[in-house]
């Protein structure tokens, strides 16, 4: 990639009066570098407005921590605004298109502008409005405000879509493209209203009610939502936290990592900005043959590579966050045990470093990279949890919480994806504790009640002698839980489970070459379709485009282009790590990954890739399945089936080793 190139903000004087446009804010809550607005700006007045409307957020309405980071954030937006001219109208509906429609009638607006949203909700809404606004004589233009590289730009040779994180990268950062930036306007020319729109003020949004704002007050000390904080945030890092990156970011305690995450999911934070940054720097450290530093820098845009490919993913395969994107888990016996849950999440397992994981994610929104990948491994591999259960909890309790990455997330600790984790992989808490744990701060600092276990045992007091437990007070069962499962049994669970989801596809492959009807048991139907237990507290035509930028949606009318092959692996055996020497495990699995186990970067025997139409593209219709809840439907029957048998796809080779 070249050096960024920045377009100059446009003088009023320059401006054409007549235009009016309506500024669709969503997850770009920010001036600068926003394309959308600086279109809107550069072609006369604007009419910013933000739109909540919780009926459409359905299964992913957000959770506390992330509603309150969007108002914090909604409210620096509004201020920023209403400097440069222009107020934000801030409406709450029930149908985000009256709700357009209102504002359009009221303003006598022309045109609609908005940035790019990648998820299954979010593009059949926008497909949506996009026909009903042509269908009245609006025009509509949406840009790239979230990524690098659009999910539609990015294809192997062959034209199909990349199921490796790896490959996806590689042609990522080879291709010929200069990352242009948007300064933000210097002032904006409002639209005048002559008609009436129902606004709200940012308290009557809802986005925090009453017994909320004690816990959330808490959250407003470590963090400081809005795009002017997240300009400072990417300058802290960059300046004096991103040269020891390849160091730091594996140590769990502390901000060993840069904490961009939530400036960026909320669009307050421009994707461009922050790898034209890294890169600077990283042509800055070469020249200095400063090899820590080039090597952080990469390290660190891979992490921003990852957010990328979570959107790539999600958009060419719109069914990952009801579906794993390989076959393997179809016939997976889930335990679909709601007590385990609970233990799961309140952080009493046994196992310390996935209870002081889970405890920090309860009290702040926020764990650390390699403690997500820990605790989920943790609730699919130990506890056989349904996968889907863990990524609805994430999404509901993280300050950050990322439908796409979440996807990726749960998809890769699952063994979903072609490079993700072996399902035959179990990793023990105990040696992921002694090595990124290794004096036990982290685990002192969630569980007071461990506080004064020795190091030595800090991370298996299970096998700490009972005179040390009764130092340290602790009564295993008592006042700290003993582990809710034995390792060794969870590894014959799993390798039980793996056999009887074998048996059971086996199965089915038998009775359709018989060329029987017979419908095999899906266990995964009953438990992957079924309700998330929730929290409760106490106390078909194409989207009409209108510029080159304009949004595109996947299309499954390809037929069979290729296949999705499953890796079925041999599983990583882990030693058990000596009580008399807690970190001297060398034999670390999964240690060809390099040490980012929290990334897709796996290599992958699979060469072939799942296809995705780059000239055809039509988008899923929101339906409803017999409990209510919504699911994708093709927009044909015919197309119905080709993505059922993209789903279900034949496997016919297996992968050996770690």
């Amino acid at each position: 990639m070249n050096s960024n190139t920045s377009v100059p903000s446009v003088s009023p004087e320059n401006m054409s009066s007549s235009s009016k446009t309506i500024v669709w804010f969503r997850r770009d809550l920010r001036i600068d570098d926003n394309p959308a607005l600086a279109a809107a700006a550069r072609d006369g007045s604007v009419f910013p407005v933000y739109i909540w409307c919780p009926k459409e957020e359905e299964q992913f309405y957000p959770g506390r921590v992330s509603r309150w980071w969007l108002k914090q954030s909604l409210a620096h937006l509004e201020q920023s605004l209403k400097s440069l001219g222009a107020e934000l109208v801030l409406i709450k509906t029930h149908s985000t298109l009256s709700a357009l429609l209102d504002c359009i009638n009221a303003t006598g607006a022309t045109k609609l502008v908005f940035n790019h949203l990648y998820d299954p909700v979010s593009l059949v809404r926008d497909h949506n409005i996009k026909e009903k606004l042509a269908e009245a004589g609006i025009s509509v233009q949406s840009y790239n405000g979230d990524l690098l590289y659009e999910p539609w730009e990015v294809y192997d040779e062959k034209g199909q879509a990349f199921t490796t994180f790896d490959a996806y990268w590689d042609k990522c950062l080879n291709m010929q493209m200069e990352p242009i930036s948007f300064l933000p306007p210097w002032r904006l020319v409002p639209v005048a209203v002559t008609g009436t729109v129902e606004r709200c003020s940012i308290e009557d949004l809802g986005l925090e009610n009453e017994t909320e704002k004690a816990s959330n007050a808490l959250l407003g000390r470590a963090w400081s939502p809005g795009w002017g904080s997240a300009d400072k945030a990417i300058t802290e890092f960059v300046e004096h936290n991103l040269c020891d990156y390849s160091r730091s970011r594996l140590m769990v305690g502390g901000n060993s990592t840069s904490l961009l995450s939530p400036y960026l999911h909320f669009g307050e934070l421009s994707v461009r900005k922050v790898f034209q940054s890294a890169r600077m720097k990283q042509i800055l450290w070469r020249r200095e043959q400063n090899s820590q530093g080039e090597e952080s820098v990469t390290l660190f845009l891979k992490a921003v590579g990852l957010r990328e490919y979570s959107r790539y993913l999600t958009f060419n395969f719109p069914f990952t966050h009801e579906r794993p994107l390989l076959s393997n888990l179809k016939y997976f016996p889930w335990n679909a045990d709601v007590n385990c849950f609970k233990a799961w999440r309140q952080g009493r397992t046994g196992y310390p470093l996935v209870d002081a994981g889970m405890r920090e994610l309860w009290a702040t929104g926020w764990i650390h990279n390699r403690i997500r990948v820990i605790v989920s491994s943790f609730a699919v591999k130990f506890l056989l949890l349904p996968w889907r259960w863990g990524m609805k909890y994430f999404w509901d309790t993280l300050l950050d919480a990322d439908l796409e990455c979440d996807i990726l997330g749960w998809q890769y600790i699952s063994g979903s994806l072609p490079d993700g984790h072996e399902l035959e992989r179990l990793d023990s808490p105990q040696i992921q504790g002694s090595k990124f744990d290794p004096e036990g701060e982290y685990v002192r600092q969630w569980l007071p009640e461990l506080a004064r276990i020795p190091t030595e045992w800090i991370h298996h007091p299970w096998d700490a002698p009972h005179t040390v437990l009764k130092a340290a007070g602790v009564e295993l069962g008592l006042n700290y839980p003993k582990p809710i499962i034995d390792i060794d049994i969870a590894r014959e669970h799993l390798r039980e489970a793996i056999f009887k989801m074998w048996e059971m596809e086996a199965a089915a492959k038998a009775a359709t070459s018989d060329g029987m009807n017979e419908e095999v048991f899906d266990n995964s139907i009953g438990i992957e379709t079924s309700a998330i237990p929730k929290v409760i507290l106490k106390e078909n035509s194409s989207c009409p485009t209108y510029s080159s930028n304009d949004q595109r949606v996947p299309s499954f009318q390809n037929g069979n282009n290729g296949s999705l092959q499953r890796k079925r692996a041999k599983c990583v055996e882990e030693e058990r790590l000596p009580a008399d020497k807690p970190n001297n495990h060398n034999k670390q699995a999964g240690t060809s990954r390099g040490e980012d186990d929290l990334c897709s970067t796996a290599e992958s025997s699979a060469s072939k890739r799942q296809s995705i139409s780059r000239m055809s593209f039509s988008v899923p219709r929101s339906c409803s399945l017999s409990d209510g809840r919504p699911m994708l439907e093709c927009e044909s029957s015919d197309m119905k089936q080709s993505w059922q048998e993209k789903i279900d796809l034949e496997q016919t080779s297996s992968k050996n080793g770690n």
